[in-house]
């Protein structure tokens, strides 16, 4: 009874040891062995193996993140442009920018932004439907550290009369 008890025991631990691989080492049947680790791809420097994203990334620089339009009235569409610069010593490509709704629309260039040049963020707001205080934010992903900018815009909307 102990040499099977024994023998219960060992296949116990085998299996264990087994089942029991780094799972951060196990690979997704769909992404091929030679493909690059997806971490690599979210932070530019980590793929040319350099660290030290003080000198070597993008760095957005807004000159205004927050913008009031004042008071409009509802129906009305209104834009602002908001301009940054790439102060950092790589080209800043953006790569999403959402808003947080349906009504707030940001449109930006695919291109890449040079070091020491400048590009913009247009951001719509259709006022329809939208009554009083509105604040609105607009989430830009982009090639930097940290990877998102939120910018802001705020006004009064007033019902037509």
């Amino acid at each position: 009874m102990k040499k099977y008890l024994f023998r219960f025991l060992i296949l116990i631990l085998s299996a264990a040891v087994v089942t029991c691989k780094n799972p951060s080492k196990k690979k997704s049947p769909l992404i091929p062995d030679n493909a690059l680790d997806p971490g690599l791809i979210e932070n530019p420097q980590s793929a040319s193996g350099k660290n030290n994203p003080e000198t070597e990334l993008p760095v957005f620089k807004f000159q205004i993140e927050k913008h009031n339009f004042g008071t409009i009235t509802q129906g009305e569409k209104i834009s602002y442009s908001f301009q940054f610069t790439n102060t950092g010593n790589a080209d800043l490509i953006v790569s999403s920018a959402a808003g947080s709704c349906g009504c707030t629309v940001p449109e930006y260039s695919r291109e890449p932004v040079p070091p020491g040049k400048s590009g913009i963020i247009n951001v719509i707001f259709d006022s329809s439907g939208k009554d009083g205080h509105q604040e609105k934010t607009v989430t830009i992903v982009a090639n930097t550290i940290p990877n998102s900018k939120v910018i802001t815009i705020s006004g009064d909307v007033i019902k037509q009369k």
